[in-house]
């Protein structure tokens, strides 16, 4: 196993603006709502005033579900408020939008990497698509496993009001910023700072959260509309 592909609790780039950014989200914080400002100018509005942010609503998961074939997901570009609120609109009804992209995510990347796994004489046990916690025993599973960890602490919840991790991605390492915040949940997959200006920022959220999330933009994303 590449030992390389992730690792969690990194310091990433807010590490840079806080003392400490693991509580500086915590409720009993009495900077926490300009912690916050800070936090979502520097990740979040900059990289959109530079169109480099990509909106990723994912949905599937529900009701404890976590199969990887099961999450789906859509992506928009996101240059504005505006198009973040134009995303939203179209999951206000029974049934989200097409194409959902079911399974691109995490099940197709997964069995690539159980092919080639296998091709490459390693013995895995029976059932190991089920089990993540047993991927980082093959190349790629590493990143895969803490995807997973990511979009299941998105879906059904997180005590912590802050992580960061750091994870290889097809577009390159990306620093992964949990926010669990009574406003709203959501992860932002940032480029490291050397890579600021021209490589993409992934804003995901689920969409059960995309109501609370905008509330929480219009607040705090001023800039983002300029």
């Amino acid at each position: 196993m590449n030992q390389t592909e992730a690792k969690e609790h990194v310091q990433g780039r807010l590490h840079a603006l806080f003392a400490d950014p693991y509580r500086a989200f915590d409720n009993d914080i009495p900077e926490r709502e300009l912690h916050i400002k800070v936090a979502l100018y520097v990740l979040l509005a900059r990289p959109i005033a530079r169109g480099l942010v990509t909106l990723r609503i994912v949905h599937g998961w529900e009701n404890g579900n976590d199969d990887p074939a099961a999450l789906a997901h859509i992506d928009y570009p996101l240059a504005s408020l505006d198009d973040f609120r134009a995303a939203a609109s179209g999951f206000k009804g029974a049934r989200p939008p097409a194409p959902s992209n079911a399974g691109a995510l995490l099940a197709e990347p997964l069995a690539d990497a159980l092919t080639h796994a296998r091709e490459q004489g390693l013995t895995l046990e029976p059932g190991i698509e089920r089990a993540p916690a047993r991927w980082p025993a093959f190349e790629g599973g590493l990143t895969l496993y803490t995807q997973f960890k990511m979009y299941h602490r998105l879906v059904y919840g997180e005590d912590d009001s802050y992580r960061c991790s750091l994870c290889q991605t097809a577009q390159g390492a990306r620093e992964i910023h949990e926010f669990h915040l009574e406003e709203g949940e959501f992860a932002l997959l940032a480029p490291q700072k050397s890579e600021a200006y021209s490589a993409k920022t992934l804003l995901i959220l689920h969409e059960s959260q995309l109501d609370q999330i905008e509330r929480l933009f219009e607040q705090c994303l001023p800039l983002a509309d300029d």
